[in-house]
Parts: C-alpha cells; structure tokens; sequence
C-alpha cells in the first residue's frame, strides 16, 4: 500500500471524528482463531523516542515509510495483528488497514529511552478505558524492574492496578517483565540470564487480583537451551518478543523456533526485526517468521 501523506492530514484536520468513526466500523475477530497461535508486528517504539533500527538512528522517524511498511506486514497471511500507540494505529484505522485484525493499544510509554527517569514507566498511552472505547482487543504494557531503584515498586503497583482494569472489562493484558539494571555509564540494560527471565516471569505473573486476563510477553533468554526451564515458571500464556536487530536473522528465527515448541508460547510479537530487516525484504521476514508459527 502506497499511504497518501497529503490525504491521511486533510482527514485528521477536517474530520478528526474519522478515526472514532473508523473504529465502530471495524470488522473484529476473537484474539487467538482456531490454530491457537498467534503473530503480532510490533510498533510501539517511537513513542519512547527509541527510532533506532540496528545502526540506523533515526529509521523508524519516517511515518510514511513505516505505515506503509506495516501495511505490508499486515496483509502478509497469517498475521493476525500490530501493537502500537494511538497515533499508530489512528493512521491504520483511516487507511482502513486493520479489518480483522487484532489490535493491541500500547499503554505505558513514559519511560523514554535514554532519559534519566527512563525506569519511571508511566502509563501516558492507551488507558483501559481507550481500549475498551475504540474496541480494540487487548493492552500491552512494559514492565522493567531494577532491584536497585526504589521507583521500581511504583512501576510494580501502577502496572497492577493497569492488570486490574482491564480484567474488569475482560480485556487481555499482554505483560513484558524484565529485570533491568545501569551499567558504569548509567545506560539501562535489560538482564536475559535464565534466572533474571525465570524471577520477572514470577513477578509479572503475581501482579493483580487476579491473572485470569494476563498474557506474557518474554524475550529469548541468552542460550535458548534454558527456555524450557525458565517458561515452566508460570502456566499463563506468553508470545516471544523480538529484540533487537542483529545481523544473523537466521539465528534469531532458530531462537523463537525452539521456544514456540514449549506448551506456553502461544506466538510472537515482533517489530524491528521484521520490518526493517538487513536485507530490506519486509515480506520474506514476516513470511519466514509465520512459518515458523
């Protein structure tokens, strides 16, 4: 799909109401259809001012280029839908992009990338009552945990409340623990030793008064020989995120291989590495990775 810049801002400036518009009409289906599996593109990123793709700084800046790299993705077959911000997915509803299609609203994004406060992971993207409103069908929210900032049990309480609200409306929460730390130069990095994943695992599944509605949402751990292991800690549901991108792509599509075969891992939810791969084909990405589905 080529996406018409010039006509996606007329409508927002003289029919601003298109977008709600676009919502009531849109055709939904249930989260997870008769293959019990389930492949997200994820596109969240921006929102946290994390542009970067690989050593490319700035590649997902460009709106136009990623829109109509996402428009690409979704008319793959079998993807069954994006997790993105609101700005995101206002744009795909008036491209008329996300008819049967399983939309996932990002809902806290204040911990920017890079910024000192970049743990404080505050809800400032969809709210439960957005998701439920617009009819969109689950919520993502990021869950970093240091064991040396106090502001982390904020983090904890505020993401309970979140689990909270949205199984009060019966709405899928789709939960992405880890356990982070700084390192010399104060830079924020994410731990993926088995036992780091294993203990977010036990605390991301913990949070909430109940977990009838909470989904996993869990990276590869350093050797992919522990996720077996590690994914025994919690009978929820969970998708494999992607990370970030590298150059063996084949390497990371061996990774989610193994770990789709563990009775948990229901699929994957993947951004980066499938819209702007090394090689630039966008549909062989997608396609190689639902195949593995």
């Amino acid at each position: 799909m080529s996406v018409d810049i010039a006509d996606l801002v007329r409508t927002r400036t003289l029919h601003p109401e298109a977008v709600a518009e676009a919502a009531a009409r849109r055709t939904r289906r249930s989260l997870i259809d008769a293959s019990g599996r389930l492949m997200i593109v994820a596109a969240d990123h921006p929102a946290r001012g994390a542009l970067g793709v690989g050593d490319r700084k700035f590649a997902m800046a460009n709106r136009v280029d990623l829109l109509e790299r996402l428009c690409l993705a979704l008319s793959r077959p079998g993807v069954d839908g994006v997790l993105a911000t609101a700005d995101i997915l206002d744009d795909l509803l008036l491209l008329g992009a996300l008819d049967g299609k399983v939309v996932l609203g990002s809902m806290n994004r204040g911990g920017l990338q890079g910024a000192s406060f970049e743990l404080d992971d505050r809800f400032t993207g969809h709210r439960p009552e957005d998701i439920e409103r617009l009819g969109f069908d689950a919520g993502k929210l990021l869950l970093r945990i240091d064991y040396d900032d106090p502001g982390s049990l904020t983090t904890l309480e505020s993401t309970a409340r979140a689990i909270d609200d949205m199984a009060a409306r019966r709405l899928p929460v789709f939960v992405e623990p880890f356990i982070s730390r700084r390192n010399g130069d104060g830079r924020l990095g994410n731990d993926l030793s088995a036992e780091a994943v294993t203990k977010s695992i036990a605390i991301a599944s913990g949070l909430g008064g109940t977990s009838a509605y909470t989904w996993l949402k869990v990276p590869v751990t350093e050797n992919p020989d522990d996720m077996a292991e590690v994914m025994a800690t919690s009978t929820l549901p969970a998708v494999l995120l992607g990370g970030e991108v590298g150059d063996d792509q084949d390497g990371a599509y061996e990774k989610w291989r193994g770990a789709l075969q563990l009775p948990t891992v229901r699929g994957l939810v993947v951004g980066r590495s499938l819209l702007y791969p090394v090689d630039g084909d966008v549909a062989a990405a997608v396609d190689t990775a639902v195949g593995l589905l």
